[in-house]
């Protein structure tokens, strides 16, 4: 048996980058969310996200076992929601509001100029 080698834990075909959610539940903790193999890609996490399919969001994390790589994007899909949003003209849901929040800075306003 080579060194360093283990078995892989992910399904055979599973190629494209997968996305997985850490949903909190109170008192009960922090878990990753159980998910649909086919329920893994960027747009299905947004759109469960914004039907409030998760009780308090804490970080979405993106691996891609293929590519050998994987990434916090909690602020790139916390940048998503605020667009979606905001070209929908519609505030983020209220589920959401903590997260998108605490990910997305706020617009930096200049200071204007007052004349005396």
């Amino acid at each position: 048996m080579r060194s360093g080698w283990s078995p892989s834990v992910v399904p055979a075909g599973v190629h494209d980058t997968v996305y997985l959610v850490v949903d909190c539940h109170g008192p009960g903790g922090c878990v990753w969310r159980e998910a649909d193999i086919n329920g893994t890609d960027l747009e299905t996490v947004i759109t469960d996200l914004m039907r409030g399919e998760y009780s308090d969001p804490l970080c979405v994390v993106a691996f891609n076992t293929t590519e050998n790589w994987s990434r916090d994007v909690t602020a790139d899909v916390a940048r998503e929601i605020q667009e979606r949003c905001d070209l929908a003209y519609e505030d983020v849901p209220a589920w959401l509001e903590d997260f998108v929040h605490q990910h997305v800075a706020p617009e930096r306003q200049l200071p204007l100029g007052l004349k005396r």
